[in-house]
């Protein structure tokens, strides 16, 4: 069975002073998400799904103009609840790919790249994992939810907000890229509940469940720096443009 890719992009861009899609903003003339489909494209994914939402025909529009290699599916997320929600809503395209892994990431972390996803997925299949994170270490890892590491892989990951004294200087972070084997993602992916302060279905969440399971779930650190960085406003896009200029 085919490896498979799940691109979350349904989330608007308004902090961004745009109307449209937040993963449609532009990177060196480059839509975000054509940057994360070029990444998978270059890794040699061809299934490729991407979750849409607010504005959703401007992304079809976006697929319908681009050359892609790929095949790609798309699903409607039409309120946003939160990644797992978002995943929710590929459930039909994870049952057609039971039988491989699912790469999920986020359309609006342009960095995201061919030798990260393939190290990842590497580790993933050798270790047997039901999961693998892709990570990456940043001296200052202020936001971000931390990686909690074991002798035998990890045992979660803590946002910054529940963080202990001690966990908040873990530079180790969570660059929301994860490697799931499809089949063990499915049986946990609807025991998820929204019992938190957003009221949302978090898909980090899973990987508790599946640790539970007696599960293995591990991390594997990018050597892209960069490999998490997204953008919430202009000045952000701004610095994400300036960084795709020097590489």
């Amino acid at each position: 069975m085919k490896n498979s890719v799940i691109i979350l992009a349904g989330g608007q861009g308004k902090r961004m002073k745009s109307d449209g899609p937040k993963v449609l903003c532009q990177v060196q003339g480059r839509a975000m998400l054509d940057w994360v489909i070029t990444a998978c494209e270059d890794a040699g994914l061809e299934d490729i799904c991407v979750v849409k939402g607010h504005k959703a025909e401007m992304i079809d529009g976006f697929l319908a103009g681009r050359n892609s290699r790929a095949g790609i599916a798309t699903v409607l997320q039409t309120e946003r609840l939160g990644t797992g929600h978002a995943v929710m809503m590929a459930k039909d395209f994870l049952e057609a790919h039971r039988g491989g892994n699912t790469l999920i990431l986020c359309g609006d972390a342009p960095f995201i790249d061919p030798p990260t996803i393939e190290g990842a997925l590497a580790l993933h299949t050798s270790e047997g994992n039901s999961v693998t994170v892709v990570t990456s270490e940043k001296d200052d890892p202020t936001g971000y939810g931390r990686i909690i590491r074991t002798e035998n892989g990890i045992a979660g990951i803590v946002e910054q907000k529940d963080c202990t004294p001690e966990q908040t200087l873990i530079k180790e972070i969570n660059s929301g890229c994860y490697w799931f084997d499809t089949a063990d993602l499915l049986d946990v992916l609807f025991e998820l509940t929204p019992n938190n302060a957003q009221g949302e279905y978090y898909l980090t969440d899973c990987l508790g469940l599946l640790i539970g399971k007696g599960k293995r779930a591990d991390a594997f650190i990018s050597a892209n720096p960069n490999v998490s960085l997204g953008a919430n406003d202009p000045a952000g896009l701004a610095y994400l443009n300036e960084l795709a200029e020097q590489m």
